[in-house]
């Protein structure tokens, strides 16, 4: 078994999540602050890549101080458990997401991760070895199901979540469409990594809800599936 997993993220109106210098960019506001504030809130994970955490360095933690009474008020962490895929074990010992909010922090490397900075990251987290050279993200979920994680939120990088495509990882993806163009061929999109080459390979997507946010509108999809998944729905 693995979580449910969603992707959510926010993209500019030409599809592009930050600027070439992957520099973080206001794309949404208040209202969609506030949605994303919610799910995070129900979640029982939420995951990066290592590229988000040295760009950005996200703490990922609830903002609503009512949300985090009634997570603990339910016998929860006040926040999710925050989950970094980091193969190389480049994490920050200093970096906000180990240091800001209480909570379980996950490091998920690869079998090739310098000792040192696996040890150092000991100290701050739970570490996760799953692969030889990067993470293997299957594995990966397997060992967040164990302890518990049965939904699963996924902000980004654009190389990770190409990746949970890649492997048949994602049930749904939440896209924030803003009303900016960034533009740049060498700015990242919500799926970058290396693309698929074959038109068979694409994930197929069916569109389930449409809702206008501030500026911009939110678009829903369900990922269509293979028989034989072994997601926790919803």
């Amino acid at each position: 078994m693995r979580p449910y997993v969603f992707v959510n993220l926010a993209m500019s109106a030409d599809g592009k999540i930050s600027t070439r210098e992957r520099r973080q960019v206001k794309i949404s506001g208040p209202e969609d602050f506030e949605r994303v504030d919610l799910i995070k809130a129900d979640a029982d994970g939420i995951m990066v890549g290592i590229g988000t955490v040295l760009a950005d360095n996200p703490s990922l933690t609830v903002k609503s101080a009512r949300r985090k009474g009634e997570r603990t008020a339910a016998g929860r962490e006040e926040n999710p458990a925050r989950i970094v895929v980091d193969s190389m074990a480049r994490t920050p010992v200093d970096a906000d997401i180990l240091v800001k909010g209480a909570g379980k922090r996950i490091i998920a490397v690869s079998a090739a991760a310098p000792a040192g900075r696996v040890d150092a990251l000991r100290g701050r987290a739970e570490v996760v070895v799953a692969g030889e050279q990067t993470v293997d993200l299957a594995a990966l979920m397997e060992a967040l199901a164990g302890i518990g994680i049965r939904r699963l939120m996924v902000e980004g990088g654009g190389t990770l979540i190409w990746g949970l495509f890649q492997a048949g990882l994602v049930d749904e993806l939440r896209t924030y469409v803003g009303s900016v163009v960034i533009g740049g061929s060498g700015a990242p999109t919500p799926a970058d990594g290396e693309g698929f080459l074959a038109e068979s390979e694409f994930p197929r997507l069916t569109l389930t809800g449409v809702e206008r946010i501030d500026d911009g509108v939110l678009l829903t999809w369900q990922v269509k599936k293979e028989e034989g998944d072994r997601s926790l729905r919803g």
